[in-house]
């Protein structure tokens, strides 16, 4: 029987994507190891993300986080990118707060903690580098590179977080989700479509400093990553963010709504809830399930954007 998808026993989820990271799973679960009692085990799961690596990657994962009292290595078929990865892993996340972080933890694990708690009042809790407005690496070029990104992140988003592409990241899990769901960027440009989204949807994002290290061996092609993330933050402005989405009644039951998609072998789903209906979201290629849970639940099959979404309460499914 495959686990519960809100198993109340899971309070937090841990997210890790990793292509080709066999040689730093276990170098960065040491830097983990330290604090694992803050994060409570019992009530922690790890999902690695493995997004189509070419060596032991999997293999690497299932030996490192598989003592673990609760673990999940989920494998991409190819690699599609770290974008792909996480929203993979939130979509399959039980806890009612996620982690997203790095397979290096090269972000200091002792904040953890404290950026979960932080979504107590807030839906997004990304950590910070910056010190005095900047982000400075080992590196004199590598910190000009990101200045400049930065500068073009807000020129194309209006976002305006001076680090947007930290290693680690806190979302509360409703939020996450409908994230995911709308998300269409699969590289490392993901988390500036993230905070675009959240900003129009008008998810409160609450920024944690962080205390970080430099780490070597990073799959990040210097080359081809920074021109393929410049090429997806230009094409933002003019995306459409539009799913595919099943009208019902504004108080459907929650508990309906999960045995209906059990039923039809989807999940990752988001109720956003409106004062004369409510809309499950569904993924973007989701066609054939919606019509499912239509059909399960007496509701209609349309499609929305973000304006269709704003100010609904979400919950996760």
């Amino acid at each position: 029987m495959p686990p519960d998808p809100n198993d109340p026993a899971i309070d937090i989820t841990v997210v890790v994507p990793a292509f080709n990271e066999a040689a730093r799973l276990s170098r960065g679960f040491a830097r983990l190891e330290p604090v694992l009692g803050d994060l409570d085990p019992q009530r922690t799961e790890f999902v690695i993300v493995d997004d189509g690596s070419t060596d032991d990657t999997a293999r690497e994962a299932l030996a490192v986080y598989g003592a673990l009292p609760h673990s999940l290595v989920v494998r991409q078929p190819s690699n599609r990118g770290k974008g792909a990865a996480v929203r993979l892993g939130v979509a399959v996340a039980r806890g009612e707060r996620i982690l997203a972080v790095d397979a290096d933890m090269a972000i200091d694990p002792r904040h953890y903690r404290a950026m979960v708690d932080r979504l107590d009042g807030a839906d997004l809790v990304p950590g910070s580098r910056a010190k005095d407005g900047h982000i400075r690496y080992q590196s004199r070029a590598r910190t000009g590179a990101g200045r400049v990104f930065n500068r073009l992140v807000r020129h194309y988003t209006g976002v305006t977080l001076v680090d947007t592409q930290c290693g680690a990241k806190a979302f509360r899990r409703a939020p996450a989700r409908l994230l995911g769901l709308l998300g269409m960027v699969d590289g490392f440009a993901y988390d500036a479509e993230f905070f675009l989204l959240a900003r129009q949807l008008g998810f409160t994002v609450s920024p944690y400093p962080v205390t970080w290290e430099d780490i070597s061996g990073s799959s990040v092609h210097l080359r081809s990553a920074p021109l393929a993330m410049v090429t997806d933050l230009r094409a933002l402005p003019r995306t459409k963010h539009v799913n595919p989405v099943v009208v019902v009644a504004p108080d459907v039951d929650r508990a309906a709504v999960e045995r209906v998609a059990r039923a039809a072998r989807v999940q990752g789903l988001v109720i956003a809830r409106g004062p004369e209906d409510a809309l499950i979201v569904v993924a973007r290629d989701g066609a054939v399930s919606a019509t499912a849970l239509a059909e399960g639940l007496g509701g209609f099959v349309r499609t929305t954007d973000l304006r269709g979404l704003v100010g609904r309460t979400v919950e996760a499914v």
